[in-house]
């Protein structure tokens, strides 16, 4: 049966850890995302796909920064557009070209998204989204006092900018992005989870610099859109409970019960599986179905064959 599916994919499947940003390292990356996105729309399912920014925001930045005295730096929020941009142009050619070859005749179209943020949001005074390239920990400290950034160290990994990550309140451009899906498109959206803009008084809207999470605002875009399925794509093929201990366990179909006794526990750490894990639990107590797997498996799991699978 057909099911409209918003797919949030992780930030591996644009750059891997380490790998170089170039866009020929990225384009393949989203080519071989594509490959799968398209044997789910070969399913019949109609498909929306959000996606990460995380590393490429911070190159954008760190380009604005090398060149400030060449060229003038751009605000944060336009930083995200154009990593939006550039990624979605990747994302909808590689993804109709794949379409072409299995011998679909489906639109890709690419929205630049803004996501509306409340200035109110206490991320505004406590920054701790990670953003751009790792450093050891003596250059992020240098960085931070030459340039007035924030750093922190990320899970283990080494250091990075941090910036804040308000929570969103709604997806703008969802109304746009529910009638081109619900025309048979494949949409692309909301990328880097949207460009952070605020509700003026007046109605109008305009940015602030900040990033927010992909996957919170994959729940609001999967919730804006109507969506039957929230499918969340990572590194890994399932949740797990124990994680690195002994008696480690992969989640596979769990109730929304067995799914809100295990975040109470604190199984789900804030730096990686937690965010997915709280957007998921929350799509489900909405009635939808939320799924967690790798990318490779995603059209399994669409199947009901592979991933962490949460059902009301």
């Amino acid at each position: 049966m057909s099911e409209k599916v918003v797919i949030a994919l992780g930030g591996n499947a644009i750059l891997q850890p380490k790998q170089e940003a170039t866009y020929e390292n990225q384009l393949e990356n989203v080519r071989k995302s594509s490959e799968v996105i398209a044997r789910i729309a070969k399913q019949g399912h109609k498909v929306i796909i959000t996606h990460g920014n995380g590393p490429q925001v911070g190159n954008i930045l760190r380009q604005n920064e090398e060149a400030k005295h060449v060229v003038p730096a751009l605000p944060l929020d336009v930083c995200s557009a154009e990593s939006q941009g550039f990624i979605g142009y990747m994302m909808e050619q590689t993804l109709k070209n794949e379409l072409i070859k299995a011998g679909l005749k489906r639109d890709v179209v690419g929205i630049l998204t803004q996501t509306e943020v409340s200035l109110d949001d206490p991320a505004f005074e406590n920054p701790d989204k990670p953003i751009g390239v790792f450093y050891d920990e003596e250059e992020a400290k240098q960085l931070a006092k030459e340039k007035g950034w924030v750093v922190a160290e990320d899970a283990g990994r080494g250091w990075r900018r941090v910036v804040p990550s308000p929570m969103p309140q709604s997806i703008v451009d969802a109304p746009t992005i529910k009638r081109l899906v619900e025309s048979d498109a494949i949409v692309v959206a909301c990328g880097g989870g949207g460009i952070p803009v605020v509700l003026n008084e007046d109605g109008t809207y305009q940015g602030v610099e900040a990033v927010i999470d992909k996957d919170r605002s994959g729940f609001r875009l999967a919730i804006e859109t109507k969506a039957d399925t929230f499918m969340i794509l990572t590194d890994v093929k399932n949740v797990f409970v124990n994680y690195g201990k002994p008696d480690q366990k992969a989640l596979g179909v769990i109730s929304l019960e067995e799914a809100k006794q295990y975040q109470a526990e604190g199984q789900f750490s804030a730096g990686s599986m937690g965010p997915k894990m709280e957007a998921a639990i929350k799509f489900a107590e909405l009635g939808g179905k939320a799924i967690i797997c790798s990318l490779d498996e995603a059209d399994l799991a669409m199947e009901g064959k592979a991933g962490t699978q949460i059902h009301n």
